[in-house]
């Protein structure tokens, strides 16, 4: 029995009715929000001992008062645990002794820092100083390296407000002109960022407003593989937004731009071009895409935005993940390609790694389960999606909403539509998006 059974069943907590309420209790303590699990999702960590995903993982450990590495151990039958307690690592208790909650310490520091900031963006009323653009510098590669890794309600403010800050120095003609590029191309990443949070949240209008004023930025700032990017994420907005034909036009579109380039940016535009090609059935431009992508990652090398990381650069986990996608679209499901759906999946399991990203994750388990569906194997689907069905609201972008309808689509045109797996699976992913909040939070 895990340790975590052991140290429910020692406080009377056997069901996940019986669960819930002291979680939520745990969750509040630490201010946490959206972030409450399914009944699915505790009978999996209760009953089949399924580890939770991260964002779960805060209000357990200070529910329990044990480290998740301790309550998902194997306690031997017969045997009395000796785990030590956190009694000094929950946040609740770090204030006994100064009696002042560290929570309210961090957010009263994060108000100090935030009047700094405003102070040295004012003391630059005249002309844009050194220290300004070394304080955006921090903040724009903060936010470039977050956004893949932590849900979109955590960072939008930040985000909104430090565009609005580099806005307003371009608009205040306080710029010397050889930092008017550098401000240019920071106003077009942020832009960038911005677009994609809008059609993270399904408002792809204003998400494709944002990704032309990202280009013009660009423009500004002469910068080739950023207006590369920008035709790159209007490809991305209109293949969520189920128009692959204009998918495809702004894929090839930016692949022209971006033909001389040695980054990667291209590589990325020539996965989008194959994964809309694929939704338009055209299998030959499919494969040429992706032959191409392969035998021109050998002759990257690594560029400016390579170097900012995050959505600006187009890892090698995720060229597998777009062509095993692509496939997965066309229909197919053969073992090798069931391998190669395993290996894009192992690509992300690291949250440690600086490719990983929870999206990337969730995208390719979803192929995984497409995949494993076409190939006849509804209970391997059903395991490979189970990690997406149990994500916090928090975390079902539109792209993740998107991957699983998909699924639930191959569910119905499949004969295990009539299997008790196939219709649980089916009922379960109906439900995914109705639980899923419109706009940030928090």
């Amino acid at each position: 029995m895990l340790f975590f059974r052991h140290a429910l069943e020692a406080r009377g907590i056997r069901t996940p009715e019986d669960f819930l309420p002291h979680y939520r209790g745990a969750a509040e303590r630490l201010r946490l929000e959206n972030v409450d699990p399914a009944p699915k999702t505790i009978e999996g960590w209760i009953y089949e001992g399924r580890k939770p995903q991260r964002a779960f993982r805060p209000a357990i450990v200070e529910m329990l008062g044990y480290s998740i590495d301790d309550l998902w151990t194997e306690v031997p039958e017969g045997t009395s645990p000796n785990f030590v307690p956190l009694t000094s690592a929950s946040p609740t208790a770090l204030h006994a002794d100064a009696g002042v909650d560290l929570n309210e310490m961090k957010r009263t520091g994060g108000m100090a820092v935030q009047r700094a900031k405003e102070f040295l963006l004012d003391k630059d009323r005249q002309m844009v100083g050194d220290d300004t653009l070394g304080l955006l510098d921090d903040e724009v590669a903060r936010l470039v390296a977050v956004y893949p890794r932590e849900p979109l309600s955590a960072i939008w403010d930040d985000l909104l407000e430090t565009q609005d800050q580099v806005f307003r120095l371009l608009d205040g003609h306080r710029v010397r002109p050889s930092q008017l590029r550098d401000l240019n191309f920071k106003a077009a990443v942020l832009s960038f960022l911005v677009a994609k949070g809008f059609n993270d949240m399904e408002v792809p209008q204003h998400a494709m407003t944002m990704t032309r004023v990202a280009a013009s930025c660009a423009k500004d700032a002469e910068h080739p593989g950023l207006i590369a990017l920008t035709d790159g994420l209007k490809s991305l907005i209109a293949y969520w937004a189920d128009r692959p034909g204009d998918a495809y036009h702004y894929a090839s579109q930016g692949a022209e731009t971006a033909a001389g380039l040695r980054g990667t940016v291209v590589l990325w535009l020539l996965g989008l071009q194959a994964r809309a090609a694929a939704i338009l059935g055209d299998e030959e431009t499919v494969r040429a895409a992706n032959q191409k992508a392969a035998d021109r990652r050998e002759r990257v090398i690594p560029d400016d935005l390579d170097q900012l990381g995050g959505l600006f650069t187009y890892a090698p986990e995720k060229q597998l993940y777009y062509a095993v996608e692509a496939e997965a679209l066309l229909g197919h499901g053969d073992e090798q390609l069931a391998a190669q759906a395993e290996q894009a999946v192992r690509g992300f399991s690291d949250p440690s790694s600086p490719n990983w990203a929870f999206g990337d994750l969730a995208g390719s388990q979803c192929d995984l389960a497409l995949i494993r569906l076409f190939g006849g194997d509804v209970d391997g689907a059903a395991e490979a999606i189970r990690p997406v069905l149990d994500l916090p609201v928090t975390h079902r972008n539109n792209g993740i909403v998107v991957s699983a309808l998909r699924v639930r689509q191959a569910l119905m045109n499949s004969p295990a539509r009539t299997a008790l797996v196939g219709q649980d699976l089916r009922a379960e992913i109906e439900a995914f998006p109705a639980s899923r909040p419109a706009l940030p939070r928090g």
